[in-house]
């Protein structure tokens, strides 16, 4: 399955962000256990290309690694060569998405307004990342009104209330950062027992629909 069919399957895309990189293999392993298959790692976390190579080696035949925060082309093209296969964005930039384009990987950059949208969407992205999603389901489905067909992703603010209402208002899946990994809380074995458990859930929602 390429990765845009497996995140259209999956609907949800594991947001990690700045977790110790030695805890990010194992925090891997529990999103694994509880059925999340894509897991995106931020590229303002420490050591963010080493751990992509990590994931990519130990769980490659298991997971689909992202980069995300990348910010300019330079870093989509490490990221790629250290085995990312999407690269998500905060932001629309026309060289970030031309060089992912180029090197073979999913764009997702991100916008907020139906311009910005429609630009990335005509640039190549894949995938538009609607962030911050703090406005609710109802601004995707009024997005989706005129622009039918641009698959969007919101991220920011996504939770196990209100994952579904996204899905159902058209969006092709969500990203899902601290609502599902909090990099404050020490990763012991009761956190990663938790995180299988919260990861089950999360997929348990978004397959109830």
């Amino acid at each position: 399955m390429d990765t845009l069919s497996a995140i259209q399957d999956q609907k949800l895309i594991a947001i990690i962000r700045n977790l110790p990189p030695a805890d990010v293999l194992k925090v891997s392993k529990a999103l694994r256990d509880g059925g999340v298959r894509i897991i995106e790692i931020t590229m303002n976390s420490p050591k963010a290309l080493t751990v992509i190579e990590e994931l990519t080696s130990e769980l490659g035949d298991d997971i689909i690694v992202g980069a995300g925060t990348v910010l300019d082309p330079e870093t989509a093209r490490a990221a790629i060569l250290a085995g990312a296969k999407f690269i998500l964005s905060p932001t629309v930039n026309l060289e970030t998405i031309k060089c992912t384009k180029r090197y073979g990987a999913l764009s997702i950059p991100g916008a907020f307004t139906p311009t910005e949208i429609l630009t990335a969407f005509e640039h190549g992205a894949d995938i538009v990342k609607v962030f911050p999603a703090s406005l609710g389901s109802d601004y995707i489905k009024d997005i989706l009104g005129p622009l039918s067909q641009i698959p969007l992703l919101p991220t920011g603010g996504v939770n196990l209330g209100n994952i579904q209402s996204f899905i159902r208002a058209g969006a092709i899946g969500c990203g899902i950062g601290g609502s599902l990994v909090n990099s404050e809380e020490p990763v012991t074995e009761k956190y990663l027992a938790g995180l299988t458990d919260k990861a089950e859930q999360f997929i348990s929602v978004v397959r109830n629909l």
